[in-house]
């Protein structure tokens, strides 16, 4: 029988053995059928490892969280896909399938033992995907960003809110034996672990080093955030976004021209360190597929925030140049910034082609002069001649408020927003529409509120399914899933 003829063979009996099980439609609280077909493996693979014991996968199975009695309020619905058969491709380098999944991530476990912000974040975006995270944490405190406020809501903390959606908490002291024991046979139902070690050493006095996991689990996908990550002179170093924001250089062509360095006020190198994460995981995953084990990822905060130099520090590589502080307005193009109108608001407009300088200045009835002065016919000499087009530019916004140029400026294409505050952006109706606010029933809260994931899937949209987890929340119900019976359970703090 030929290779080709193998599969089509292979095909028609997964199709055959099509199943149909029963599940809570994400994000809808309500039981639907959905048929499956089982995944198609070419026929010189051999069968994927599987280290969950069959006792532990039943008990996994039954604990695996839904929307039982939960309202859930979120933007992304579940998409119904078409039950298909597989498409079978004999020069394909893998086999292809349709699977019918609700999620990307479906059926990955994810163990988080992060704090604060860039590890959470990161498993957040995992756990949107489908994935189904558990949160480590300490007995007693748990993550530190339980404390960090105010706000807080009732008993937890508004930071905590942000990025803990979509996971199970269990408490764990990983010092302690008997709790070390409970982390590792977790982790041998885990597809990820995600970490944040400042050192090698105390990774390793754990065991939970990448050699030390990697032998025990081939198929980990082990996933270490730090500071400075965990080779180089500053390895092992505290590591918070203050510090990644001042090293990497940005802060200093950061404000207002002639003031002093400025830090961007949001946690940047935690936001981006986490994406960054993420998307290595989710490569990580895919080579799994292909090449049959895990890997060991290991990522910095001052890496990840290195990163936002980009062009200007391309434009230092190459051409030797230094960055300045612009402020708001951009070093090569004008006009290209905020202004304020005459009714006080502010706006920005952004003119980045000599197009869109013709539609401004048509906008702004300013033909004739402005659109006809030789010192401001092309970008380079605009940018030459700045000081004295934009004050001229300001003098003109000062005779209208920010809604007459706003709407102006909308009429003749040309780029341009309100400055919003915080509930103005959060408000907007475009943000209603795009059902980038969140909103699940937490158990002590009432109503957890956070922003969406901004990834929309045609086929596999992200789910919302529980709200930020109280501390400990589900240990009992993790252990017993992992075979520890109630006399077992070692008391919680």
């Amino acid at each position: 029988m030929t290779v080709g003829a193998a599969l089509e063979l292979w095909g028609a009996v997964c199709s055959v053995g099509m199943t149909v099980r029963r599940e809570y439609s994400r994000g809808s609280g309500q039981v639907r059928n959905r048929r499956e077909i089982p995944p198609l493996r070419r026929p010189t693979r051999s069968p994927r490892k599987d280290f969950r014991g069959k006792q532990e996968a039943n008990a996994e199975e039954k604990s695996r969280p839904a929307s039982v009695g939960m309202t859930v309020r979120a933007s992304a619905q579940p998409l119904e896909v078409p039950a298909k058969v597989p498409a079978i491709s004999d020069h394909s380098s893998h086999l292809r399938y349709n699977s019918l999944v609700t999620s990307i991530l479906d059926s990955v476990r994810v163990v988080e033992l992060t704090e604060a912000l860039a590890g959470p974040y990161c498993a957040m975006l995992l756990g949107d995907f489908g994935a189904d995270v558990i949160k480590v944490e300490r007995p007693g405190t748990g993550d530190q960003t339980r404390g960090w406020g105010p706000p807080f809501v009732g008993s937890e903390s508004a930071y905590l809110l942000a990025a803990n959606r979509n996971k199970r908490s269990i408490t764990v002291n990983y010092d302690d034996a008997r709790d070390a024991e409970i982390l590792q046979r977790l982790l041998s139902t885990a597809d990820v672990f995600i970490s944040n070690q400042a050192t090698l050493a105390s990774l390793q006095k754990r065991a939970l080093d990448p050699e030390s996991l990697h032998s025990q689990y081939p198929r980990l996908i082990h996933c270490n955030i730090s500071g400075y990550g965990l080779t180089g002179p500053k390895s092992g170093r505290p590591g918070y976004d203050i510090l990644a924001q001042a090293e990497s250089g940005v802060m200093t062509f950061t404000g207002e021209p002639g003031g002093e360095p400025m830090r961007y006020p949001i946690a940047i190198a935690d936001l981006t360190c986490g994406m960054y994460a993420a998307m290595g995981i989710l490569g990580a995953l895919f080579a799994r597929e292909r090449l049959g084990r895990g890997q060991f990822l290991d990522m910095a905060l001052f890496d990840a925030q290195l990163t936002w130099l980009a062009n200007v520090g391309s434009n230092y590589l190459n051409a030797n140049a230094m960055p300045e502080r612009w402020g708001n307005a951009h070093p090569s193009i004008v006009p290209y910034q905020m202004f304020r109108a005459g009714d006080g608001k502010y706006f920005v407009v952004g003119v980045g082609t000599e197009l869109l300088w013709r539609k401004f200045v048509q906008a702004v009835d300013a033909e004739s002069t402005l659109g006809a002065d030789p010192r401001f016919v092309n970008n380079a000499l605009r940018t030459a001649n700045r000081t004295e087009l934009l004050a001229t530019l300001q003098r003109k916004f000062d005779h209208e408020a920010a809604s007459v140029w706003l709407e102006r400026f909308a009429s003749a294409g040309v780029p341009s927003a309100p400055i919003n505050s915080v509930p103005e952006a959060l408000g907007d109706a475009q943000t209603q529409a795009r059902g980038l606010i969140v909103q699940l029933e937490h158990p002590s809260l009432g109503m957890a509120r956070s922003i969406a994931n901004p990834i929309k899937f045609s086929e596999t949209p992200v789910s919302y399914r529980l709200p930020p987890p109280l501390l400990g929340e589900h240990t009992a119900q993790i252990l017993k899933s992992l075979g520890y019976s109630n006399d077992e359970e070692p008391p919680r703090a």
